[in-house]
């Protein structure tokens, strides 16, 4: 479980650090359109680009801190055994979606990869970014599945 963890917390730092990365992109070329008149050709394409892979990034470590949305109105009187199972069900739900995004992405990065497809203006290489998604929504699976399977029942009751 350690080791889930520190993976998670790295794509986190990865993708704060990407996000990060966007926001001094978009000052320089705003700051550059407003005061010299020049921008930077294809930010948004960058942005968008970068802004994809951080969504995927923050993935696992939402799964772990168990940081996704889960509506309790109708468990509010369940007991915490009951609150814990419906909790790994949806765990176990989450790693197969997580799974069939994983393996639905890779195909998209493969297809994208062999058409050599790419943004409008840069023709940066659309399968990198598919590509760079693969490994946390893998995590993403993983986590959850562990989760679902009760490795992680200790991390539900917020002990970890």
């Amino acid at each position: 479980m350690r080791l889930l963890a520190s993976l998670a917390r790295l794509c986190a730092i990865l993708g704060g650090s990407l996000l990060t990365a966007i926001a001094l992109l978009t000052c320089a070329s705003l700051i550059g359109r407003n005061t010299l008149g020049l921008s930077l050709a294809g930010d948004f394409e960058l942005t968008g680009v970068a802004s994809g892979a951080a969504i995927a990034l923050f993935l696992p470590w939402c799964q772990w801190q168990r940081g996704n949305i889960a509506v309790d109105f109708f468990t509010a009187k369940a007991s915490v055994r009951t609150t814990l199972k419906l909790d790994r069900f949806g765990a176990l739900l989450l790693a197969g979606v997580m799974a069939l995004l994983t393996w639905r992405t890779g195909v998209g990065a493969l297809n994208a990869l062999q058409s050599n497809s790419g943004t409008m203006l840069l023709d940066f290489p659309e399968w990198l970014v598919y590509a760079s998604m693969v490994p946390p929504l893998a995590l993403t699976a993983l986590i959850a599945l562990v989760q679902g399977l009760g490795a992680g029942v200790m991390h539900f009751r917020g002990n970890v």
